[in-house]
C-alpha cells in the first residue's frame, strides 16, 4: 500500500477536525474540503483546496450538490492495483483520494427538537456524506474512511508509526463501521418518513 497523499475532509460536527487536518499537513497531505469545513479549516490557518476548485464545478442548490462530481468518486472508486483504472483516471484527470473524513448532517438532533418542521428534517438529510463514504468503503483497501471524530487519534497514530500510512485490518475495520453508521442513519430517516406517512 501506498502513503496517503490527499484526503478530502467535510464533516458536521467539527470536533477535533482542526487538530486532525494539521496533522494530515504536516505529513505533507493535500487537503480537499467544501463549504463550512474549508471555511473553519482556513480560519485556523491550514490550507486546502475547496472541492468545487478541484472539480470545476461550484458548489450549487443550496449546497445540496458538492462532491457529487467523477473527480471526486473518480478518485476514491479507482482500483491502484487495475491498470485499466489507472489508465482512465489518469484519461480523465482525475486526481487518486486516499482518505475520507465525513460525517453526516445531524439528522437524528434535527428530528430530536420539539418544533422541527417537516422541511427542516428533510433538509437534513445528506446524500453527498453517505455517498463518499460508500464510495470510500467499498474501496477500502485503497482509501481510509474515517466517520467516527474519536477515530481520529487512533489514526494519526497509526500513520506515524507506519509511515504515513494505514493497515489493511485498520482500513477494513474503519470501513466496516461506516456501513454500521450508515445503515443507523437510513433506518432513522425510514422511521422518521414513516412516522410523518402515518401522521
Amino acid at each position: 500500500m501506498s502513503k496517503i497523499q490527499r484526503a478530502i475532509i467535510s464533516v458536521s460536527n467539527k470536533k477535533g477536525v482542526v487538530e486532525f487536518a494539521k496533522e494530515l499537513k504536516a505529513m505533507g497531505i493535500e487537503i480537499l474540503s467544501t463549504g463550512g469545513t474549508a471555511k473553519t479549516l482556513k480560519d485556523s490557518g491550514i490550507t486546502v483546496k475547496e472541492v468545487s476548485e478541484y472539480t470545476g464545478s461550484p458548489e450549487m442548490l443550496d449546497g445540496r450538490v458538492k462532491t457529487l462530481h467523477p473527480k471526486i468518486h473518480g478518485g476514491l472508486l479507482c482500483r491502484r492495483d487495475n491498470p485499466k483504472d489507472m489508465d482512465e483516471v489518469k484519461k480523465y484527470g482525475i486526481s487518486l483520494i486516499d482518505m475520507v473524513v465525513v460525517n453526516l448532517y445531524p439528522f437524528e438532533e434535527t428530528i430530536s427538537k420539539p418544533d422541527v418542521t417537516f422541511e427542516d428534517a428533510i433538509e437534513n438529510i445528506d446524500i453527498g456524506g453517505p455517498t463518499m463514504l460508500r464510495s470510500a468503503s467499498k474501496n477500502f483497501k485503497d482509501v481510509v474512511v474515517v466517520v467516527d471524530p474519536a477515530d481520529y487519534e487512533a489514526v494519526i497514530n497509526e500513520m506515524k508509526n507506519n509511515n504515513g500510512d494505514i493497515s489493511y485490518k485498520t482500513r477494513f475495520k474503519l470501513a466496516t463501521k461506516v456501513f454500521q453508521h450508515t445503515s443507523r442513519y437510513d433506518t432513522l430517516i425510514a422511521e422518521y418518513l414513516s412516522k410523518i406517512n402515518k401522521g
